[in-house]
């Protein structure tokens, strides 16, 4: 009880509440804007923390964290433009309902969703914080291997239309993973003499370019298109329609936490791996993609649900769950605090502090998020011939901002032109960003995996965790194969009725 009443004196002041709001702010606005993320905005806060007092500049870089990581799916849902990696998810779905008018809608869902796995993120953090990093302890280069080998798997059922075609995007996606230095032999693969390709392919210009460089292509080869005003002000998320996705927001938020506790994995994968259990799941998967309500809500809900969760092997172990907390991390030592057992042991009251701050910084975002649905929902209303120019000059900005290199801004202009490609040849893009994004990953720990075993193959099957991510990965496989299968039956079927029906 003495460590309760001295954690209420720590936490209960107003320049933690202060830094608890101005941080969420902060990362809503910043999450917005594409090219500008979450990484950036606490990277840059960082040098502001050092007078403050360690509650209060903990609480600060979490709260951009969590704005950040909410404010990314605003420009995703309304101009196609994700403001953060993690959102690219969001747009599947949330940009469709915009184009029908329900971007106010599309935008609720997406708040509500990310504050409940916020809410049950930050749970997870106070109660299974010791259990859940003492689990992650235990992956090792192959059961990384064979959780990534599971991801990859996802992207069969990502594929719309044609499982050729999303498996074809996937590997163009892990090969172009591949251009950079080798990291083993530090020899130059696909760089084509480029230095610029040396540190491999830059993220944020490939996602700007990939999904807001079509729209805009689109729109001008169209020409003369009238302006329909989006009905942003129309009618929100109704409680029927939330009780309706209140399964994918508790499933993708678990998800979300597992991953999240688990280090290096990150909130991209857990927004894809959410979308498609809830696509699997739902008897409205065909709806996904075409702007349905839980599509929005199942990748938020991932999204969000690692923000709490990356907080567990950090405050528990040390471990940075990813490349954010690992700038917390930093925080924590300029006050000389090191996180771990010992923290626990030595500042008790302080962990509380933060677990009461953390807790409250969920009801800032709902309070903040809605309050910035109302003024960013306005960006739907205005003609796309004046906002498309806009969007054109921050994405050149944005691509150019992360390196200060103007050949990203030719690259985003190049994977605009692949981005055009695709919609007009129905080539997903969801299965291309995915094995860009896992390919690194899978590359590393098969090379590391090798190396702890010899070489010897048996390495792979070492233990509970690699056996049972095995066997998730050959049934979504299998699963896919039959769902390929049935739908070749189903539509060979539905042209042998068609022809004899004359």
């Amino acid at each position: 009880m003495e460590i309760v009443s001295e954690a209420l004196q720590l936490v209960f002041h107003y320049e933690n509440f202060l830094a608890i709001a101005l941080g969420v702010v902060i990362g809503v606005v910043v999450g917005s804007i594409p090219g500008l993320t979450a990484t950036m905005a606490v990277a840059l806060a960082l040098p502001f923390t050092f007078s403050m007092e360690p509650v209060a500049a903990i609480l600060l870089l979490v709260g951009i964290y969590k704005g950040g990581m909410y404010g990314g799916s605003i420009t995703a849902i309304l101009i196609r433009t994700p403001g953060s990696p993690a959102s690219a998810c969001t747009l599947l779905d949330g940009y469709p309902m915009a184009q029908q008018g329900h971007a106010k809608k599309a935008l609720k869902t997406a708040l509500y969703s990310s504050v409940i796995a916020d809410f049950i993120s930050n749970i997870a953090l106070i109660f299974f914080a010791a259990y859940l990093a003492k689990i992650a302890l235990n992956f090792g280069a192959p059961e990384f291997f064979w959780l990534i080998c599971f991801s990859l798997t996802i992207i069969i059922s990502l594929a719309s239309g044609s499982m050729i075609k999303g498996l074809l995007a996937a590997l163009m996606g892990i090969l172009l993973s591949l251009v950079g230095l080798d990291e083993v032999f530090g020899s130059q693969r696909l760089t084509f003499g480029n230095y610029n390709l040396m540190d491999s392919i830059s993220f944020i210009p490939l996602l700007i370019g990939l999904f807001a460089i079509p729209e805009i292509i689109e729109f001008y080869r169209k020409k003369a298109v009238p302006h329909v005003r989006a009905k942003a002000s129309g009618a929100g998320l109704s409680l029927a329609e939330l009780k309706r996705s209140m399964k994918c927001i508790v499933r993708g938020s678990l998800i979300g936490v597992i991953i999240g506790a688990i280090p290096g994995t990150g909130a991209t994968a857990a927004a894809f791996i959410s979308y498609s259990d809830a696509r699997r799941r739902s008897p409205r998967r065909e709806n996904f993609g075409k702007g349905e309500v839980e599509g929005v809500a199942a990748s938020e809900a991932g999204n969000n649900g690692v923000a709490g969760a990356t907080l567990i092997p950090l405050l528990s172990l040390g471990i940075p769950g990813d490349v954010i907390t690992a700038i917390i991390l930093g925080a924590f030592m300029v006050h000389g605090l090191t996180p771990g057992p010992v923290l626990f042991q030595e500042n008790l009251p302080l962990i509380y502090a933060l677990f009461m701050g953390i807790m409250c910084s969920s009801l800032v975002l709902l309070i903040v998020g809605n309050g910035a649905i109302k003024y960013f929902s306005l960006i739907a209303e205005i003609p796309k011939e004046i906002l498309f120019p806009i969007v054109l000059m921050f994405c050149a900005y944005g691509a150019y901002a992360v390196n200060n290199n103007i050949f990203d801004v030719w690259l985003m202009l190049g994977f605009g032109v692949m981005g055009y490609v695709f919609n007009r040849a129905a080539i997903p893009a969801a299965p291309f960003l995915i094995g860009f994004i896992l390919g690194p990953m899978f590359e590393d720990n098969l090379r590391r995996s090798l190396l702890i075993g010899q070489n010897d193959l048996s390495v792979f099957v070492r233990g509970p965790i690699t056996w049972f991510f095995i066997a998730l990965t050959v049934g979504s496989i299998l699963l896919a194969l039959y769902r390929f299968v049935s739908s070749r039956r189903h539509s060979s079927h539905g042209d042998n009725t068609s022809q004899e029906a004359p």
